[in-house]
């Protein structure tokens, strides 16, 4: 039987011990889409959102977060970010949010990445609103990590299923 990383032998959740594992550094991209009418996407251009630029509030919201994800996640640990951004621009459909995290430390970066985006993303959505309720959050996802004991991951390069 596959034992679970994150299951004690009792069956209980438990958050995985990375005293033994070294330190090296690692890399995470994660991006998403917000979806809104045209009609707001106009106002985000023409700078004319009654809560003000909602891709700096976004950017700095993700970037916050991103240092926030072990109080969000439960069985994540805390690390020490070396590097987060976060990038907003303005598409046809709406935003396309990417963020990138780095840290040097014992565990992956991928939760901070994607919690990056995914708080952005809400951040859009507050922000905008008032102009448009139909919003809609899509495609949060990994592109791609490197570092750490499961190797590289791309998403535009994985094999097959």
């Amino acid at each position: 039987m596959v034992q679970l990383s994150h299951i004690d032998d009792e069956g209980r959740i438990k958050m995985v011990d990375t005293s033994d594992k070294a330190a090296t550094t690692r890399r995470a991209v994660a991006t998403g889409r917000v979806l809104m009418s045209r009609k707001t996407v106009t106002a985000i251009r023409e700078h004319r959102t009654p809560k003000g630029d909602p891709l700096e509030a976004a950017r700095l919201a993700g970037i916050m977060a991103a240092k926030r994800t072990a109080d969000l996640i439960p069985l994540c640990h805390p690390l020490p970010l070396t590097h987060v951004d976060v990038q907003a621009r303005i598409e046809d459909y709406g935003i396309h949010l990417e963020s990138s995290v780095a840290t040097n430390a014992q565990t992956g970066v991928e939760m901070e990445a994607l919690t990056a985006v995914s708080v952005a993303a809400l951040t859009i959505y507050d922000m905008c609103k008032a102009l448009d309720k139909g919003i809609t959050i899509s495609e949060l996802r990994l592109e791609r990590k490197t570092g750490g004991k499961s190797g590289d991951y791309s998403r535009t390069e994985r094999p097959p299923e």
